[in-house]
């Protein structure tokens, strides 16, 4: 499989999440799951600091069954279940040990678009793909595949070209998160036009 334009480990074993997270608009997310090949640029992340985020499930380096994916390397996937209905998928970051991780908010789809139509259960064009649990539904995401590694050949990150201008890129309070209090007001929701694509 040609891994040349593919993110390696090195892209998410870093310690600065929210740059993590603005660098990774515009790269496109790929995924071969049960024979069917789909991808979709990425336009819109959150940044979520474990030890230090009131928003982050891990907060004060809080480990559990479900946080635990989040400890590991950086490189890996964290997927959990909101409302018993949806699977976020989020990408974990810096080193063994620090909880960092950047969530997967929305994609516009390059390819495999009856296939991400069908998972979705419509026949938009567009506009299907632009929430978290959407956006892991379309590409065939669930909790499944926690802890899989995107060195793999599942899911994985491309580099093609794509330039997002940092003053394009709308920072924004999280989504979702009231509980963090002080928290929620952070500017960690990172988004780019998803028309530019």
């Amino acid at each position: 499989m040609d891994r040349v334009n593919r993110l390696d480990k090195t892209f998410f074993v870093r310690d600065d999440v929210t740059q993590i997270a603005k660098e990774l608009l515009g790269k496109v997310i790929v995924t071969q799951i049960d024979g069917h090949f789909t991808s979709g640029i990425i336009f819109e992340t959150e940044a979520y600091a474990g030890p230090i985020d009131k928003a982050s499930h891990a907060y004060e380096n809080k480990f559990t069954r479900r946080t635990q994916t989040m400890f590991k390397e950086g490189g890996i996937a964290y997927i959990y279940l909101i409302y018993g209905i949806h699977h976020l998928f989020n990408f974990v970051t810096n080193v063994k040990g620090i909880p960092h991780a950047v969530l997967l908010r929305g994609i516009v789809p390059l390819s495999g678009l009856d296939v991400m139509q069908k998972r979705r259960n419509t026949a938009k064009q567009n506009g299907f793909t632009l929430g978290p649990g959407t956006a892991s539904q379309a590409l065939g995401i669930t909790t499944a595949l926690d802890g899989e590694d995107l060195q793999g050949n599942k899911i994985w990150v491309e580099d093609r070209g794509i330039e997002i201008a940092p003053s394009s890129i709308i920072a924004k309070p999280r989504i979702g998160v009231d509980y963090a209090e002080d928290h929620a007001k952070w500017l960690w929701n990172f988004g780019a036009n998803p028309n530019l694509f």
